[in-house]
């Protein structure tokens, strides 16, 4: 079993992982995004060597996954690199088979346990947002979604090499999530004589196979089903395998001439022993077999055109977040003249009481259109500049020039950070 297979993370593993790592003191936000192919912890840390070694130990803890096994693998992008690399996920250039755009689906999903959970704040939020927004901006765009299929169609061509198109055929689907679902529904409109979809909660098999019109059987019917399929899709959550050597073994030997037993396992970790690869009348088509499978697809020309627009959109939110972090200076700039207008009025009051409303809202009206105008410039400008690469200092220069309090500035980033949170859970 690979590592990959052995480090996958269960939904509540996930969570867990999310939590321990929001508890680790470098860690001001996470994210965790599984696939097929990946686990991915994204995370805001204070202490970049810190933090790189707290979460590559928790990362192992909560996969089950020795620390000196599991580092050999392991990859780390940070800040501009980092976001690339998301950007380069959610196109599906990451992915095994290239353009595929089920990872939209899965990313949407992590920043949702993330904001579940409340591990993702404000940075990560935007990130993993924009990332779905840079993904969708790749398929409407481009045609890298029509040069990589997903991995359900391209798993199914490839299983038809050998088994034969699938009209007519009798198909098994083991597991109702997302992917097996998918994996059903190309099957029935691809014209299968039969479906059966099994699953360990008999309803979501019934619910799945009701609307396409097939049969649902319980999970302990595999072994009589399978010997009965002609092809068989499987992508549980499981643990364990779910189909063994022994159990194709003697599905196979009911078959007799029935022809070649196709199978396609779209699960990480895998529910299909290997050793069925070996197994005479039976075809494996697993994750491995994908991914070398796709790589020489032709898509150059999209692929180019998708990492222009990655690394457009990679400036682009770098721009926007270096000009953000500028925000809480600029109006705890304008707070303070703010509270500078007001004293200076509340002094011309005392010293001219017999001013008219009139001519006190003159007054008033007058002070602050003068120092709006000679804030105007230099706040706009500022927020350009930060947004250049190197920006950051100018920040630090309005902070001293201006002498603001250090406190109103955070006051104001708090508040912003939990204004964006808020406004997380009403969209949920």
């Amino acid at each position: 079993m690979s590592v990959l297979e052995r480090a996958a993370l269960t939904t509540d593993a996930k969570a867990k992982l999310l939590q321990d790592t929001l508890a680790a003191e470098p860690a001001a936000e996470a994210a965790v995004l599984g696939t097929c192919n990946r686990i991915e912890l994204y995370a805001e840390v204070d202490k970049f060597h810190a933090g790189v070694a707290e979460l590559s130990t928790l990362l192992a803890l909560h996969s089950g996954v020795a620390l000196e096994e599991l580092t050999p693998h392991l990859y780390v992008h940070y800040e501009d690199r980092a976001v690339h690399h998301l950007f380069s996920v959610a196109c599906g250039l990451d992915s095994m088979v290239v353009g595929e755009g089920q990872i939209l689906g899965q990313i949407k999903d992590a920043l949702g346990l993330g904001q579940e959970l409340h591990t993702a704040g404000r940075n990560l939020n935007d990130l993993f947002q924009q990332a779905l927004r840079v993904g969708k901006r790749a398929h409407s765009e481009t045609g890298i979604d029509k040069a990589g299929q997903s991995l359900v169609t391209f798993g199914l061509a490839e299983l038809t090499r050998v088994t034969g198109e699938l009209p007519g055929k009798r198909a098994l689907v083991v597991g109702a999530g997302s992917m097996s679902s998918l994996a059903a529904a190309t099957l029935a409109r691809a014209g299968v004589s039969e479906l059966v979809v099994a699953n360990r909660t008999l309803e979501r098999a019934e619910r799945l196979a009701q609307s396409l019109g097939g049969r649902a059987v319980p999970f302990s019917a595999v072994p009589h089903e399978l010997a009965a399929a002609d092809v068989v899709v499987s992508c549980t959550g499981a643990t364990g395998l779910v189909l063994d050597a022994e159990t194709v073994t003697a599905a196979l030997a009911q078959r007799a001439a029935a022809g070649p037993l196709g199978l396609l396992d779209l699960a990480m970790p895998r529910d299909v022993d290997g050793a069925v690869h070996e197994l005479p009348g039976a075809h494996l088509v697993d994750i491995e077999d994908l991914a070398a499978a796709s790589a020489d697809a032709p898509m150059a020309a999209d692929v180019d055109a998708v990492r222009r627009i990655v690394a457009a959109e990679v400036t682009a939110f770098g721009a926007a977040q270096r000009a953000a972090r500028i925000t809480p200076t600029v109006v705890a700039l304008r707070t303070m003249a703010a509270d500078v207008v007001s004293a200076e009025l509340a002094r011309l009051d005392g010293r001219l009481p017999d001013l008219d409303d009139k001519e006190r809202a003159e007054i008033t009206q007058t002070v602050r259109r003068v120092v709006d105008k000679l804030l105007h410039a230099p706040t706009v400008r500022v927020k350009q500049l930060a947004g250049e690469p190197g920006g950051a200092g100018y920040a630090d220069a309005l902070r001293e020039l201006f002498d603001l309090d250090p406190q109103a500035v955070a006051a104001v980033s708090r508040a912003d950070s939990v204004g964006t949170q808020d406004s997380n859970r009403g969209k949920k």
